[in-house]
């Protein structure tokens, strides 16, 4: 009897100091409430990986505003300061400065001429006027800039579907807390009871021993979920682009059923990652044309003016210069030609890969509706189950009382019950996160 009564003691010891040191841990934590939609928002609006994305279609803008340059003038202005004995410079030179005398035709200042400086400002300007391969080199970066919005939206879609996995990961969480909870109260009346009757005499030591498992069984699984709370809070936190220690507490599970009305059983080709693989694609399309454009001649302007003197910052002779050019590059070696063929192999590897994308995600999205299906029928299962659990744990514990069963039959039934609860709301679990993984499949773009 007194190992018995020493036994409790300890046991209801630890139990309290359990509870005092997870509280305070709990207690560290800030706690507020987190509706859904208020999640997405904050994920869609601050997640690094949308900003990122935002980034990428800054740098995509930015280079299209390059290509401006195909189409206005080229301006810019130099000063240059020479000195040579070259004669034929040196002469140059005194042309370029209109100093040319009778006496510079002396042939040995000719071929002697000795040192003779020469300062020259020069401003000189360019201008495109055809350049067809440039043309259309401009049209595809106008394309990227089409790419990487697809590509943003496609990371907000992503990232809303992660957010709806995590909240309902934590309403998972929260469910199990509280069937752990509704079992533990259990578990510790089923004890007391099992204590009471042992100390009187009327059962063995071993019932009680196996009441007292049941209840540090059920604590180390309350104080699990707790830390599965917890660790579901800081992805959310992540998510948002928050710092990490806030519990939140959600809406609950039955709030927020994904509706099936009008759900697509096909995977739609506008769908924002496919359009902007579709936008490649035309891009792909342009840089050939632009490769094969280099076949044709360019043509452009150009114009300087400069000033010629011999002293620094002299300004004294000008004169300028205007014309145009045309160019046409006839045979560089086969080097276009191979260009070109391998753009067209690389645009062919882009059909192929969005043809790929879409058999895969097709085959991802009749799985999905598969496993809807599954999770749907799991749940009409579930609920008959718990219901029969429910039943038996009562005919059971009428038969304990009077004497007829033993605490063991109890527990398992107790533990059936509350299991066949939790499969429940695994089975609404399941169902809600195939709905938002079809959704996240099935989702379109407005082009």
């Amino acid at each position: 009897m007194y190992r018995t009564k020493r036994t409790l003691f300890l046991t209801t010891l630890i139990s309290i100091l359990f509870n005092f040191f997870y509280s305070a841990s709990i207690a560290q934590d800030s706690t507020r409430f987190l509706a859904l939609d208020a999640a997405i928002t904050a994920t869609t609006n601050n997640n690094r990986a949308v900003q990122l994305a935002s980034l990428d279609e800054n740098i995509a803008a930015a280079k299209y505003k390059q290509t401006d340059a195909i189409y206005l003038p080229q301006l810019g202005i130099s000063y240059t300061a020479f000195s040579t004995n070259n004669p034929l410079h040196a002469f140059g030179f005194k042309l370029q400065q209109k100093n040319i005398t009778q006496n510079d035709f002396n042939p040995a200042l000719l071929n002697k001429p000795g040192a003779s400086p020469d300062f020259t400002t020069k401003l000189e300007l360019q201008q495109p006027i055809i350049n067809m391969d440039l043309v259309y080199q401009r049209k595809a970066a106008a394309k990227q800039i089409e790419i990487y919005k697809y590509k943003t939206r496609r990371s907000k879609e992503f990232l809303t579907y992660e957010v709806q996995k995590a909240y309902l990961q934590l309403q998972l969480a929260y469910d199990a807390k509280k069937l752990l909870e509704e079992a533990l109260q259990t578990a510790k009346s089923v004890y007391t009871f099992t204590n009471d009757h042992y100390l009187q005499g009327l059962i063995q030591k071993s019932d009680v021993l196996n009441a007292q498992v049941q209840v540090t069984t059920v604590e180390t699984r309350l104080a699990k979920t707790n830390s599965n709370i917890r660790n579901a809070s800081d992805y959310l936190s992540l998510l948002m682009a928050m710092p990490a220690g806030t519990v939140y507490t959600v809406e609950n599970s039955d709030t927020i059923p994904f509706t099936e009305k009008d759900m697509p059983t096909k995977i739609d080709s506008s769908r924002s990652d496919f359009a902007a693989m579709q936008k490649g694609l035309e891009a792909s399309a342009l840089m050939m044309k632009a490769g094969k454009k280099k076949y044709l001649p360019k043509l452009n302007a150009f114009a300087s003016y400069q000033l010629n003197d011999k002293k620094p910052l002299g300004f004294g002779a000008n004169a300028y210069l205007a014309g145009v050019q045309l160019t046409w590059n006839i045979f560089t070696g086969n080097s276009t030609k191979n260009a070109i063929a391998t753009q067209n192999w690389e645009h062919h590897k882009m059909e192929w890969e969005l043809k790929q994308q879409l058999e895969q995600n097709q085959l991802e999205l009749t799985k999905a509706y598969r496993d809807l299906s599954d999770a749907q029928f799991d749940i009409q299962q579930q609920k008959l189950a718990i219901e029969q659990a429910k039943e038996a744990l009562q005919i059971l514990q009428n038969r304990y009382n009077q004497g007829l069963v033993n605490t063991t039959d109890v527990l398992q039934a107790s533990t059936q019950y509350s299991q066949q609860k939790f499969a429940l709301a695994q089975a609404l679990f399941n169902a809600n996160i195939t709905k938002a993984y079809i959704q996240f499949l099935t989702s379109t773009t407005t082009k």
